[in-house]
C-alpha cells in the first residue's frame, strides 16, 4: 500500500511538469497527455522496489516512449481547411510560435536534448543519463539543434540580427 501512496503523490505533484515536457517533445497537448499517461503506466510496475530516482526514471521512460513513437508514427502534414497566418517579428507570441515550429522540425533526439537542456534545465550529464548516451552526444545534438534554430528564417528574424550571425 505504501508504494501506491508514494506513486499517487508523485503523480499529483509532478504531472504538470511532466506534461509540459511531454508537450514540448510532441508539440500536441493530446499526444503529450497520452505520453505522460503511458510513461506513468510503464513506470508503475517497478515503482518503489527498483526505482531509486523516480523523476529521472519516469523522464527516461517518457523519452524512450516518445522516441519509439516517432519511429513508428507518420508525422507528415495534416490537411486543414484554413491556411495558417504567417508569423511576424512583433510580440512574444510570434517568437514562441516560431520557436515551437522550429522545434517541431528537429530530429527527435536533437529536440529531446534541447527540451531537456533548455526547457527542463538539466545539466549535460543529467540529459545524457536521461537519454542513455554520452555527454559528448548531448553536446553534439545540442550544437546541431541550436544551429538549426539559428538558421530558421522565422525564428532568426524574430530574434533579430544577433541570431543570424551566431551572437
Amino acid at each position: 500500500m505504501r508504494d501506491s501512496e508514494q506513486f499517487a503523490e508523485f503523480v499529483s505533484q509532478r504531472s504538470p511538469a511532466l506534461l509540459r515536457a511531454a508537450w514540448l517533445l510532441t508539440g500536441d497537448w493530446h499526444l503529450a497527455q497520452d505520453l505522460v499517461q503511458v510513461s506513468l503506466e510503464k513506470s508503475w510496475p517497478r515503482w518503489g522496489r527498483e526505482v531509486e530516482h523516480p523523476e529521472a526514471y519516469v523522464r527516461r521512460v517518457m523519452l524512450t516512449t516518445y522516441l519509439s513513437w516517432r519511429r513508428r508514427r507518420w508525422t507528415g502534414e495534416v490537411p486543414t481547411a484554413d491556411v495558417p497566418e504567417q508569423a511576424s517579428a512583433a510580440g512574444g507570441t510570434d517568437l514562441r510560435l516560431s520557436l515551437l515550429t522550429a522545434l517541431a522540425t528537429l530530429p527527435p533526439r536533437q529536440r529531446a536534448v534541447l527540451v531537456l537542456r533548455y526547457f527542463e534545465d538539466l545539466t549535460e550529464q543529467q540529459a545524457a543519463d536521461a537519454l542513455g548516451c554520452s555527454v559528448g552526444t548531448v553536446k553534439a545534438h545540442a550544437s546541431r539543434g541550436l544551429q538549426h534554430l539559428r538558421l530558421t528564417p522565422g525564428l532568426a528574424e524574430a530574434l533579430g540580427e544577433g541570431a543570424r550571425d551566431g551572437r
